[in-house]
This record gives C-alpha cells, structure tokens and sequence, in this order.
C-alpha cells in the first residue's frame, strides 16, 4: 500500500573536492554505512605544467576520499578521514559484502587498470589500503565497474565477480578470490564501436550483463557464450552511458543516455521500455533506492539531478513522476548515491566489525573460473531492436564526440557551491518501514564540489 508524503531536500554540507569530482559511493556493508567514497579526475595539460613534452601521452590525475558521516556535527556532518593520491578515477563501486572479513572497494581508473582497496580501521579511523590491480587494457581509460553482488541475498557457491568496460569499447569479467582477494582476468571482448561507457549485472542472474556505448547501443550478454550479445537494442538516440538493475525487483532495468532520457525496461521484453522519461539533462549514474524498489536517483550532468518515483511505471505500466528535481547552476552532475543510513538507526555505528587478520590463503574453486564450460540457459530475449534503424535518426559521430567524458576536461572551475532547495509532494511505498530523513550525495565535475544532501519527509 502507497502512503502520502511531503517532503523537503536540504543542503548540509559542500566540501572542496580540489580535483572535479566525479563518482561518489557510500557504504552498504551494515557497521560501516557513515563512510563515503569520492573519486575525482583532472587532466594535466601542458599548459598547466609547460615542462611537460608535448608527444607525452595525457596524463589523468586523480584522488580518492573517504569521509565519515557524523550527525551530531550541525555545520560539517562529513569529516574526511583519508585521502589517497592515484590515477584518475572513472568509477568505483563497493562490493555488498565482506570477502574473507574485510570490506572492499574497486575502482575503475585511467591506467586502463581495475583496482581493490581495502577498508582498515587504525585508531579509530579508517584508510584504504590498496591490495590488487589489474591492468586490462594498455593505453585505454577503464570507464566503469559492477560487482556481481548487488543484490542482498548470495549463494554461497555464486562466484564473486566484477564487469568492467574501457574507452577501447571492450569489457572485461573478472574473478576475485575471495581467499586473498586477487583479481583474475576471465575474458575480454569487443562490445562497441566506440567508448563503453558502462556495464552492470544483473543482479538476479549474474551470469548476463549489460553494456551501453557511445555507439548509442544497449547490449545484454550471457557471459557463458561470449561474442554475440543476447539483445542489442538502439532504442537510446545518443551514447548510453549509465545502467543499473533494480536490485529489489527481478526484471526491472533503468538506463540513461547523453540523449538526456531514462528509460525503464522489463528485461523479459526488450522490444519497448516500460517507460521513457526526459530529464533535460545527460544522465550520467543511476541508482535505485537501498530500501525503496521503486524510487531512482539520476545524475542529469547539466540538469542537476533528480529522484524519479517508478511505482506506477513498474506496476501499473503508467507515468512515471519526478519527486525531486534539483538544479545545480555552473555545474555538472556526474556522481550520486544514496545513504545506506536512511531508513536504519540515525547514528552510525562508530565501528566496523570487520575481521582485522590478514587474508586467508584458500584459493578459488579452479572450476569456477571455467565460465565457458557450463552450458547456457535459455534467454527468452533475443531480440534486436531496430528502432533507430533510420540514418536521418542517427546523431554523427561529431555530435557524439562533443558529449564526451570527463569530458569538459578543460573547463574551469566555479566558485559557486550553493544551490536552492524545492519542495516536493512525494509517493513512498511503506514497504521499507517509515523513513523520517534520507542522506543522499552528490558530486560536480565543473565546481570541484561533493554536495551532501538530506531528504526531510513527513507523512501526511
């Protein structure tokens, strides 16, 4: 049953990323849900440092932060508690679950490399330790990462594994063992034309996941017999750059295109989307509520962000409605998350309670790594969709190049870190239990600016 709410977005707190900022990643392992990740990127130019050769390739810089949250902190909530110096960071992800008692974090870097940090408490603060890389494409960006865990629930014989895409159009599976948390390459293939801006699991069946690129195109493949994808669909006009499976219901996929629409899918039917929603703006992530099945969080670069309330979409195959929309002037957009706090107890735990000993040394079921050797099920959908088949309908590759990534790397930054609040009347389902306040971040590419946000609901 669907309450009625009302509800207010306040900002609480804008921190100086120094470095744009780009991904932004809180927590959801239970203990540790007051930590936040941000991850930033900045393109060293010549003109910044003249000495540089001009026939050296570009160099991307970049830094990771980790911040606590501390609500009885009224006028800096966030304290930051680390930060490490890198490679520019594309996309990071924490993995849902402890791996041999430790809480992990990958990242997608510039380096063409995946890589995994581990969480360590030390004094009653917290660093990430880096302890495996893999470098999976020479002379690429690695653009984005999924863990096969994003849905709570695993089988204990589910292998753990990681999806990423680089700017070569290619993705990469990995396997990690879980004993010493070491990555290990089980199978790259050409997935684009152009950059691979994104791939996800599905979070019900991990052995499919799902690629957008810059050739406009969504792709599903069965990771058990690479080299022809179960569904290609060009139903996006401009360069798909942001999926995500609902982790709450099975069937449902969101995505998100420079053609600034989302679009909703029931994967048993990949013919037509269940709906399609302008944002007026590129969306750049998407991220399902943690409690909430039917609430997405999109980063609409240009156009702010905004909270979509999918309930009637999924359910009833009508509108959906936009429960936020916020506009954030000389910005952009590229980072959102919401808290894993919401809807539990307000005040963090202020400990992990994590196994602090080193790694164990079991290594991974060798058959588990033989992914080709396991026949597939059947997939009902495969299908092409030939939607955008018209050329008059395609955008040039011009047009395409002029919505790159990190894209605006030359622009400068803004001052401005402030930016206005709207009220909203709001549709929650009351499946989760009641939820008074909601913590959400983002993060802006221009402005170097992590912005952290809270949701004020009422019931009415």
């Amino acid at each position: 049953m669907a309450g009625s709410w009302s509800g207010m977005l306040q900002t609480l707190q804008a921190v100086d990323t120094e470095l744009t900022a780009d991904s932004v990643e809180w927590c959801p392992v239970e203990g540790c849900q007051h930590l936040m990740a941000c991850g930033t990127y900045q393109l060293r130019t010549h003109e910044d440092q003249p000495a540089l050769d001009v026939n050296e390739p570009q160099v991307r810089l970049g830094r990771l932060y980790l911040y606590s949250f501390n609500e009885d902190n009224k006028t800096k909530p966030l304290v930051e508690v680390h930060r490490r110096d890198s490679s520019a960071i594309l996309d990071m992800k924490w993995c849902h679950i402890p791996v041999s008692g430790h809480i992990l974090l990958g990242l997608a870097n510039a380096s063409g490399s995946v890589e995994l940090l581990r969480l360590t408490e030390i004094e009653n603060s917290y660093t990430l330790q880096p302890i495996s890389s893999l470098t999976l494409e020479e002379r690429s960006l690695s653009l984005s990462l999924d863990w096969s865990t994003g849905k709570p629930g695993r089988a204990r014989d589910q292998p753990l594994k990681i999806i990423s895409s680089d700017s070569k159009g290619q993705l990469h599976l990995l396997m990690v063992n879980e004993g010493a948390a070491e990555l290990q390459l089980l199978a790259s293939w050409p997935a684009h034309h152009f950059e691979a801006w994104i791939a996800a699991f599905n979070y019900w069946r991990t052995e499919l996941v799902y690629s957008g690129g810059d050739d406009c195109l969504l792709r599903g493949w069965d990771t058990r017999i690479l080299g022809t994808p179960v569904f290609t669909s060009k139903r996006h006009s401009m360069g798909v750059c942001s999926i995500q499976s609902n982790p709450h219901q099975e069937h449902i996929l969101a995505t998100g295109s420079y053609d600034e629409h989302v679009l909703l899918w029931d994967t048993r039917n990949i013919k037509q989307p269940l709906a399609d929603v302008p944002v007026q703006g590129g969306v750049w992530r998407l991220k399902w509520h943690p409690v909430y099945h039917h609430l997405l969080l999109t980063a609409c670069m240009y156009n702010g962000f905004k909270i979509l309330n999918c309930q009637k979409a999924i359910e009833e195959k009508q509108d959906v409605t936009v429960s936020i929309s916020q506009e954030m002037p000389n910005s952009l957009v590229y980072g959102a998350d919401w808290s894993w706090l919401l809807c539990h107890s307000t005040k963090p735990t202020s400990t992990c309670s994590f196994d602090q000993n080193e790694m164990g040394t079991r290594a991974a079921d060798r058959s588990s790594l033989k992914v080709a050797e396991e026949p597939p099920a059947p997939f009902h959908e495969q299908v092409v969709d030939h939607h955008m088949d018209d050329p008059a309908n395609t955008p040039s590759r011009a047009e395409l190049e002029a919505s790159l990534l990190p894209v605006a790397e030359d622009m400068k930054s803004s001052s401005q870190l402030d930016s206005s609040s709207k009220m909203c009347d709001l549709s929650l389902s009351s499946g989760g239990g009641n939820c008074d306040n909601s913590l959400l971040a983002t993060c802006s590419f221009y402005n170097h600016v992590l912005h952290l946000w809270k949701w004020k609901t009422e019931q009415a």
